[in-house]
């Protein structure tokens, strides 16, 4: 399929001009959002690791005059500061998965015991309806990624809470202080389960979060003794989140974090300390002049928190990190 440039955007780093009301004077403004500028990114996950940042993003490939996902692939990017982004080889597709045919939906990569482990929303074959989510690994986070288990960790015939064939998306993983790994996900439903120490088989039931008005995009995080669960609410999306002090919950309802993204119905999040400070990851329909819920841009704002805990709301901006 054919990919999209933009020659009106020079670099990552444009500049734009301004007038300051005190000085009367021009002054020079970086424009770091979106971080992506020639290809169409979304869905973000983000991973730290050593001393850089990894996004995963899905990569909107639909032209200007359809509006449907048309999502083939995944793609990586990296950066040392969060202000300037490599982006590498395309470590991983849908075709990669033999019993997968097809859409590089949101995904998750996390580390453990020098392995990566790449959890993916991908649409099943036919032997199976729905979506479904995959395990790849890589002994490092650019790949070569492998299909891990050679069938999908989760099918849509595993979960009957919906009836929907979509409710197996958005993959979130977070290993908690004692090791063990906890998967979240899903669409109108949250569910999750304890993983294996492998990280590619269940330990138990599938379990379900109640969440007001979820819609998608689970992700979790930990900050001091605080866990977090920030998910996509209500539709178009805004991110709202949950607060508990077990990575299992209960879970208690803190409010919304991040508004809906400009021209983006949807909204996808990934949360992360890097080098000290906290980041908010998302993506907006920014890029002109065709950028939408269909041909999305990652960006990324610094996250900060409360006295209690809770988090400050993000402000979407231009300017990004600076």
């Amino acid at each position: 399929m054919k990919k999209l440039f933009f020659p009106f955007c020079i670099s990552l780093a444009v500049l734009a001009s301004k007038v300051n009301a005190q000085t009367n004077k021009t002054v020079e403004v970086k424009q770091n959002n979106p971080i992506i500028t020639d290809k169409y990114t979304a869905d973000p996950g983000a991973l730290v690791y050593k001393d850089k940042v990894y996004i995963y993003a899905g990569h909107d490939e639909a032209p200007n005059d359809v509006n449907s996902y048309r999502m083939n692939e995944w793609l990586v990017y990296s950066s040392s500061d969060m202000k300037t982004w490599k982006e590498h080889p395309i470590p991983l597709k849908p075709t990669d998965f033999s019993w997968a045919k097809g859409d590089a939906w949101a995904s998750q990569v996390i580390e453990k015991n020098g392995k990566f482990y790449w959890f993916v929303t991908v649409t099943h074959n036919e032997s199976i309806h729905g979506k479904a989510i995959g395990v790849a690994v890589a002994d490092n986070p650019l790949g070569p990624f492998k299909d891990a288990i050679g069938k999908a960790l989760i099918t849509n015939d595993m979960t009957t809470q919906t009836k929907i064939s979509w409710d197996d998306i958005d993959p979130t993983v977070y290993i908690d202080d004692d090791g063990k790994a906890y998967l979240y996900w899903g669409n109108t439903v949250c569910k999750y389960i304890k993983l294996k120490d492998n990280m590619i088989e269940m330990d138990g039931e599938i379990q379900t979060v109640d969440l007001p008005k979820f819609t998608e995009a689970p992700w979790i995080h930990k900050r001091k003794d605080w866990y977090y669960l920030s998910y996509a609410y209500d539709f178009p999306e805004k991110i709202a989140y949950a607060m508990s002090k077990s990575i299992t919950g209960p879970w208690e309802f803190k409010g919304i974090l991040n508004e809906v993204a400009g021209n983006s119905n949807t909204n996808h999040q990934a949360i992360i300390e890097f080098k000290g400070q906290w980041y908010f990851v998302y993506h907006t329909g920014a890029i002109p002049t065709h950028g939408g819920s269909f041909r999305r841009s990652v960006c990324v704002e610094k996250l900060f928190y409360n006295k209690d805990g809770t988090m400050k709301r993000i402000v979407m901006t231009t300017e990004g990190i600076q």
